[in-house]
């Protein structure tokens, strides 16, 4: 193997506050080759990012400080150099040039005073010789090869007048600019749709392939990384707990931490209604360590007194059920559930039963063959799972019929007829009590205008919203605001829907003083109480600011304020789009449940496919304004009718040991 573009040896990070000393990272070690793409995986907090930014000399000191550690890198500029000793000048030498980095959020990544195509030329007059005119037709060229749309409209736009993806290829494209030894793509697609994300993949790749460039890509999604990295390094509370060739890591992970990340993204070719979270694989302790867990969160218990136990906290019952069996012996005190796709043979050739895959409303246990060696066990009908089934007499909750919502870009002049865009053109569809639609579609087809314009948050310019048979286009402010009550929205940034002056229990208790709902001011908060812990928080929290809470909790607090006033209706506008996946998959069942306990309809708009699989009954898909295929969520993944669907679907991220051994394959 060729000799590391970069090693970094004992990286340990502290960060000095008032509330004492903090390891965000400890002890890390990896080596990075040219041509190579080393992914860096972990959840939010693992130090992924910290050691990144400690690799470009962007860790502010203080209060942060690297203890012990270094960074060995050949610089063309400065030779064999330690970055971890470098000076501010001889860091800008190296930043940009040597050593790029895309970061997670564009939008505070780019200047908002300067115009998207100045920023890149900027970087290109710096380090290289390309004059001011030179370097304008680079920065197009950039722009083209990044896939922008009108990259010459582009370069003359600020940031505020693009989409978050068209921002992120801009960020693409100014790391791009000189060629870097060493690219960092820190978290690049999180926020993208599918398609957006693997064009972004892609480019990266292209880059890597092209100029022989080590990658080093950080995510919190291992699916994200199966198909473009050579090896794998997972980070857990700052410290690395395993790392290999992506093949090993996928096919056989050691680490109950990776097992877990593993499981929690959801998949198209599961329907489960539960989804795996990290706790089931493991368990931290009080100093810090962890206690591995077996990983089969569902399974079946043998007991005393002629009972068989089950505990399955994946199928929506969290305590342990137990039933009559008709044999008294048990062969194996422990059998695992599993899913219908991937269920196994018995010994005898039977397969077991897919308990986590059943279906709303049908029987959980009844009459199901149990084998155990050779003996079947059975069991007698158990509990069903209540949920309301939808049924063709059954009036929609809501009713959208011809709806456009258009955004005027030039005045007429000298009677020309002015332009607009047509940010959702005649859309129709019903929403059904009890129903989760999904909503899924690119960045820029209008889901997030379509979701806002059914609250009046935009004002739709023509069209009728039926909600309960009143028309929501029609109400004046006063009455529309008391309708409001029934029909609430979850937004994609928590952290800026939540107003960090007020507590999370004022954020929660607002709603209803608006409303004047509730009972008296001790009711009122006693049910504030009552929903930070329906959502998995603690009534100790009641008084701490947003700034205190991660990022999953903060959208467990905006659900939380969704559910103040007992909404019938709730639209989740890419709800856990910026989670991490085992974060996603807490605050996925966390929805679930709740609609189940509280009977609530939910429009759900993603750009994630496999998790609009995975919460949706039925999918509208959506493109340049227009509803272009729905219909059942299972049906549509199956047999997708639609080449816009199609495309969609190949856009998501192979993470089979076949595609990875392929991917694998062609990247050697």
């Amino acid at each position: 193997m060729s000799e590391p573009i970069l090693s970094v040896r004992n990286l340990t990070i502290d960060f000095a506050s008032h509330r004492g000393n903090t390891r965000a990272v400890s002890d890390v070690s990896f080596d990075l080759r040219r041509g190579e793409t080393l992914a860096i995986v972990g959840e939010s907090g693992s130090g992924k990012s910290v050691t990144s930014l400690a690799l470009m000399g962007l860790i502010p000191l203080p209060p942060g400080r690297i203890t012990t550690g270094e960074a060995r890198f050949h610089s063309e500029a400065l030779g064999e150099v330690d970055l971890l000793k470098l000076t501010d000048k001889e860091l800008q030498q190296v930043r940009g040039n040597d050593i790029s980095m895309i970061f997670q959020e564009p939008m505070t990544s780019l200047n908002p005073v300067y115009t998207c195509g100045s920023q890149v030329v900027e970087a290109l007059r710096l380090h290289t010789n390309l004059d001011a005119k030179q370097a304008e037709a680079r920065t197009v060229e950039l722009f083209t090869m990044a896939q922008l749309p009108r990259p010459e409209k582009i370069f003359k736009s600020y940031p505020h007048e693009i989409s978050g993806g068209q921002k992120q290829r801009v960020m693409i494209a100014m790391a791009m600019a000189c060629n870097p030894a060493i690219l960092i793509a820190d978290e690049p697609t999180t926020a993208l749709d599918v398609t957006v994300q693997a064009r972004m993949l892609q480019l990266i790749d292209q880059l890597r392939r092209q100029h022989n460039t080590a990658v080093l890509f950080i995510t919190h999604d291992l699916g994200v990384v199966a198909e473009i990295a050579d090896r794998i390094l997972v980070m857990y509370r700052g410290r690395v707990v395993e790392q290999g060739p992506v093949l090993d890591i996928f096919t056989n992970p050691q680490h109950p931490y990776t097992k877990g990340l593993l499981a929690c993204r959801p998949k198209l070719s599961v329907g489960r209604k539960k989804l795996p979270v990290v706790a089931d694989f493991m368990r931290e302790t009080a100093d810090g360590g962890f206690i591995a867990l077996d990983g089969v969160p569902a399974q079946l218990l043998a007991s005393e007194n002629n009972e068989l136990a089950i505990d399955s906290p994946k199928n929506g019952i969290e305590t342990t059920k137990t039933f009559p069996v008709e044999h008294q012996d048990v062969p194996h005190p422990r059998v695992p559930f599993f899913g219908v796709e991937d269920a196994p043979a018995s010994e005898s050739g039977q397969l077991l039963p897919a308990v986590d895959t059943i279906e709303v409303g049908a029987p959980l246990a009844s009459e199901l063959v149990i084998t155990a060696d050779t003996e079947p066990i059975q069991l007698r009908e158990a509990t069903t799972i209540q949920a309301p089934k939808l049924t063709g007499s059954q009036a929609p909750i809501l009713q959208v019929e011809n709806l456009n919502v258009h955004f005027p870009i030039r005045k007429g002049f000298f009677n020309r007829k002015p332009e607009v865009v047509r940010a959702v053109d005649g859309v129709s569809f019903n929403i059904y009590p009890g129903e989760t639609v999904g909503l899924v579609g690119e960045s820029g087809c209008g889901k997030t205008t379509l979701g806002r314009a059914l609250l009046r948050l935009v004002e739709p310019t023509s069209g009728s919203i039926l909600f309960e048979g009143v028309d929501l286009a029609k109400l004046p402010t006063g009455e529309l605001r008391r309708r409001r009550r029934e029909f609430q929205m979850v937004f994609q940034d928590p952290y800026a829907a939540l107003n960090p002056m007020m507590t999370v229990g004022e954020a929660i208790l607002e709603p209803m003083q608006v409303h004047n709902v509730g009972g008296t001011k001790q009711q009122q908060k006693a049910r504030v109480l009552e929903l930070l812990r329906t959502v998995g928080l603690t009534e100790a929290q009641y008084q701490r600011y947003p700034h205190e809470f991660s990022g999953g909790q903060r959208q467990r607090i905006c659900i939380a304020r969704a559910l103040a006033l007992q909404p019938k209706c709730i639209i989740c506008d890419e709800s856990v789009s910026a989670l991490d996946v085992s974060v996603q998959a807490q605050v996925l069942n966390l929805l679930n449940d709740l609609k189940r306990e509280f009977n609530i309809t939910y429009l759900f708009i993603t750009h994630d496919l496999s998790v609009a699989r995975f919460m949706s009954d039925r999918l509208l898909v959506m493109r340049q304004g227009q509803i272009v295929e729905s219909g059942p969520a299972a049906d549509l993944y199956a047999h997708p009718q639609h080449e816009y669907t199609r495309q969609l679907l190949a856009a998501i991220p192979k993470d089979e040991p076949a595609d990875i051994r392929a991917a694998v394959a062609s990247r050697a």
